[in-house]
């Protein structure tokens, strides 16, 4: 088989091909994404949208806010239950139905919304025994508000599409404060009569709005986006481990950074770990953020870009995800690059040292 090469890394004629494709698709001019902000009024409840039934599958840290925000507005709302019954019995306390599998939700649904892991937990629900395959119907959405691969998401949308159901998606950004809020960014791929459709139903729990474009440009544009904040995360985190080696403390390196040029809400959150044990301050897991710049890794490879800064990030996430617990998040990466360095940046609180 023939090998093409692009920045040194050896492809594939279909490899090439794809790549070939996309850059003619890139040299045409594009409109920039309309930008979508929430001023609708809660009450307004005549749009065909407010009268379709809402499934929702994922009651996480960010799907139990998600979803309880779409009832809270007034949409009928089915759920897929969970080992952990808090939402479960919250969701339920404000209306909404419980059922015990996938399919279930898609049959009393018109558009479920999925807010788990990845693509391989989308892809159980969805083709699973009992997944929402065998109950969706003609004319039906379903909305991934995941951080998935988008070979998978684009795979998944050419299956549900032969059977009459659109398959779209609108992952999210920020924390599970703003999913709580009904403040959350979202990032939506897909077709325009479909987004117009979502749309009021997403903004009963975003406050920004983001149509980047088809099905799966919502999960490329999320990757990018968590390859900048996760890049941000592994360079303060090596910065501090840096710093306290050649004896500036975290407190003395942040007030040069807090409120300068390079300050920032990412970096203000990041922070609250080391400076003050606060291990709540950004709640998205380590486990995740290793995910997620696995698949961006898939994604720069498949476009033929080379990723050195992208693989040096996941390379940091990976000494991490592999050193444990499971249940850590992203500013304790700061904490495992220390250590690997004999540099202690394990935080106290309250007098007391702190533990991941």
């Amino acid at each position: 088989m023939r090998i093409v090469r692009q920045y040194g890394i050896p492809q594939s004629p279909a490899t090439a091909m794809a790549r070939e494709n996309l850059m003619a698709k890139r040299s045409r001019p594009v409109a920039p994404a309309p930008i979508i902000k929430n001023d609708r009024d809660e009450n307004d409840m005549t749009t065909t949208a407010a009268r379709e039934n809402i499934g929702f599958i994922g009651l996480g840290l960010m799907g139990h806010g998600i979803a309880k925000n779409i009832v809270d507005k007034g949409y009928p709302l089915t759920f897929l239950g969970r080992k952990n019954r808090k939402p479960a019995e919250d969701l339920a306390s404000r209306g909404a139905k419980e059922v015990a599998t996938s399919r279930e939700v898609a049959a009393a649904s018109d558009i479920v919304f999925i807010c788990v892991t990845g693509s391989r937990e989308v892809e159980a629900i969805i083709r699973g025994s009992a997944g929402l395959k065998e109950g969706l119907k003609q004319g039906s959405v379903v909305v991934d508000c995941s951080t998935s691969d988008p070979t998978s998401t684009v795979a998944l949308a050419a299956e549900l599409n032969a059977l009459g159901v659109d398959y779209v998606d609108a992952p999210l950004s920020r924390t599970p404060k703003e999913a709580w809020e009904g403040t959350l960014d979202a990032m939506v791929g897909a077709p325009d009569a479909v987004f117009a459709r979502l749309k009021p139903v997403i903004e009963t729990w975003a406050g920004r709005i983001v149509h980047i474009g088809g099905t799966g440009d919502g999960h490329r544009m999320k990757l990018l986006n968590n390859f900048i904040s996760l890049g941000y995360a592994a360079i303060y985190s090596e910065a501090l481990a840096l710093a306290e080696k050649v004896g500036i403390s975290p407190s003395r390196f942040d007030s040069v950074i807090r409120n300068g040029r390079m300050d920032c809400g990412f970096y203000q959150t990041f922070m609250r770990w080391t400076l003050e044990g606060d291990r709540d301050a950004h709640k998205f897991s380590i486990a995740n953020a290793f995910k997620d710049l696995t698949y961006l890794e898939s994604m720069a490879g498949a476009a033929g870009i080379a990723n050195p800064l992208g693989n040096a990030t996941k390379n940091s996430f990976a000494t991490a995800f592999a050193a444990g617990p499971a249940e850590q998040y992203v500013p304790m990466l700061a904490t495992h690059i220390g250590k690997l360095n004999g540099v202690d940046l394990m935080p106290s609180k309250d007098g007391k040292k702190q533990t991941i």
